[in-house]
């Protein structure tokens, strides 16, 4: 972003972090509609606050996706750098070698250590700062996709709750669209599981570790869903129950 770029780029470039802050506040605006919430009605200036804040937070989530989507797109676009086959001629470039999410700009001192392939890579163009090798592209492939499915299950799950406190707002509890949103979760869920995985089959502990804490996080939250759903079924008329459910 040193020349300039247009607005998208560098949202992009912060994807991260407008993706965490989205994040953190649907989070806590789940924690305030299941918990604190679940019983009391709000005023129609509370409601529209929430659901304002709720539409930022999607719109911020579907830029995650964009930002992602577009990277992993442009890695099937890499450009080989012709008449090099040793490291050490890049030297002079003042370009950095990636592998595995790790970036170091080479020197005389580390070109021969870092990669003995004889084909590389530019995978940032138009920049053409950053280069990798045959291997060292197929795991950033690999990991700039898994971001993308995470995006995509993540997505899913918050529809899946989104729709489940439709439901229990409507004193609605059981029926065959919650057990497929259950069943949903649970398949959407293991990806996420299967990502924590990866992360620690490829070293990255911090990364493994976060997505835990974000599936532990919504864990509580579905916690939440599970007390409310008794309440319901408690206290709630048979009959009104009977009808609110013939009508989903």
């Amino acid at each position: 972003m040193r020349n300039g770029g247009s607005f998208l780029e560098w949202t992009a470039a912060f994807a991260t972090t407008i993706d965490e802050t989205a994040w953190m506040f649907l989070l806590i605006l789940f924690e305030i509609e299941t918990y604190i919430l679940d019983d009391e009605p709000l005023s129609r200036v509370k409601s529209m606050l929430l659901h304002s804040v709720r539409v930022i937070c999607y719109i911020s989530l579907a830029h995650t996706l964009y930002a992602f989507g577009i990277y992993a797109a442009d890695l099937q676009q890499v450009v080989v750098i012709d008449d090099v086959s040793n490291l050490c001629q890049l030297v002079d470039k003042n370009v950095s070698y990636a592998l595995n999410f790790y970036y170091t700009v080479l020197d005389a001192n580390n070109c021969k250590s870092l990669s003995a392939a004889t084909q590389f890579f530019y995978i940032d163009p138009p920049n053409f700062l950053i280069v990798t090798d045959s291997a060292g592209l197929v795991i950033e492939k690999q990991l700039a996709w898994l971001d993308v499915i995470e995006v995509i299950a993540w997505f899913i799950i918050l529809f899946t709750i989104e729709t489940s406190i439709y439901l229990q707002d409507r004193g609605i509890t059981t029926g065959p669209l919650t057990a497929f949103l259950k069943k949903a979760k649970l398949l959407f869920y293991t990806i996420l599981w299967g990502a924590i995985f990866y992360w620690l089959y490829r070293g990255h502990w911090m990364y493994a570790w976060d997505e835990f804490l974000w599936i532990a996080g919504f864990a509580a939250i579905e916690l939440n869903v599970v007390d409310w759903r008794k309440e319901i079924n408690e206290t709630d008329n048979p009959d009104q129950h009977r009808e609110l459910k013939e009508e989903i």
